[in-house]
């Protein structure tokens, strides 16, 4: 692989100043040098290639036969360079071209996915790929130009971005209360009088720990429980159908307690929050299509 060469372009705009002027003074002008400083960078560069490129009067300018075959070659060159930057920059700046995210499936389906849809709206030129996934992975070797997890983040070369805090509460549907009763703290979880849904993390395959807060106080508690899942979105949807208590994000429940299928118990313990995090490679030039999306989900939580 060759090595670039910076003095490739050296003196180039000069060049093309100074067949625009048809002067070195007007490309002086041009370029806000000095017309000595304009004969240098000439000579320089005329140096360099092993010819002469300008013949000069003292009432003209013009390209020699061997510069104008030089200009006519590198000037399209040039063009597109300069096309090609402006299209790389526009794309820091501008909401457009594919977005692919790594995202959290709870996440994707309880908050994500049902809220969408003014953000595609608002971004029509943005193509948007999610992939559901229960790990991270390698975020850059897989292509991904973002993830979004619950969970505290690991030690990693990514940027870890916290977007929000969502509580931690109990929940029971009331069918769930009308068979086994409502308990009235969370230590009642401990007794066989109820069920809980148990949720073993598929990452760790640990279950996961039920801990209640209330102001700086914690208490753990073991609950009882017959039915457990490694699938986030399967506790849901068993709390819903009544199946036991179990421990849900507050964010993404409002229409479920709005309508009556979700009750919350022990309203005093709910102070435990959980992070979302966003992740990408480099906080440097961040494109514009990241930011876009990141300022969206941080809006999901904004009262």
């Amino acid at each position: 692989m060759n090595t670039p060469n910076t003095q490739l372009l050296e003196g180039l705009d000069v060049l093309q100043a100074v067949v625009d002027a048809r002067s070195f003074g007007g490309a002086a002008d041009l370029l806000g040098m000095s017309q000595p400083g304009v004969s240098r960078a000439v000579a320089r560069l005329e140096k360099r290639l092993g010819i002469r490129l300008f013949d000069r009067t003292t009432r003209s300018v013009r390209l020699t036969d061997e510069g104008l075959r030089y200009y006519d070659q590198v000037m399209p060159l040039m063009a597109a360079l300069a096309e090609a930057t402006a299209d790389a920059c526009e794309g820091v700046r501008r909401i457009q071209g594919r977005l692919r995210v790594n995202v959290d499936p709870l996440f994707a389906r309880t908050v994500l996915g049902p809220r969408l849809g003014p953000f595609m709206d608002q971004y029509p030129e943005l193509e948007l790929e999610l992939r559901v996934r229960e790990d991270l992975g390698d975020l850059v070797a897989e292509g991904f130009d973002l993830a979004l997890r619950f969970g505290h983040p690991q030690p990693s070369s990514l940027v870890a971005r916290k977007l929000f805090d969502t509580r931690v509460l109990a929940m029971a549907a009331p069918a769930y209360l009308a068979r086994f009763g409502q308990p009235q703290a969370p230590i009642d979880l401990e007794s066989g009088d109820h069920r809980c849904i148990l949720y073993r993390e598929p990452v760790t395959g640990r279950p996961f720990a039920w801990i209640f807060q209330q102001g700086e106080h914690q208490c753990a508690i073991e609950p009882q429980g017959k039915l457990t899942v490694n699938d986030p979105g399967t506790v849901y949807s068993a709390c819903l159908a009544g199946l036991g208590v179990a421990q849900l994000f507050e964010l993404g429940l409002e229409d479920w307690i709005a309508q009556g299928q979700l009750v919350q118990l022990f309203p005093d313990w709910g102070d435990l929050h959980f992070p979302l995090y966003a992740y990408y490679s480099s906080r440097h030039h961040v494109p514009a299509k990241t930011r876009a999306l990141l300022a969206f989900v941080e809006g999901l939580v904004q009262p």
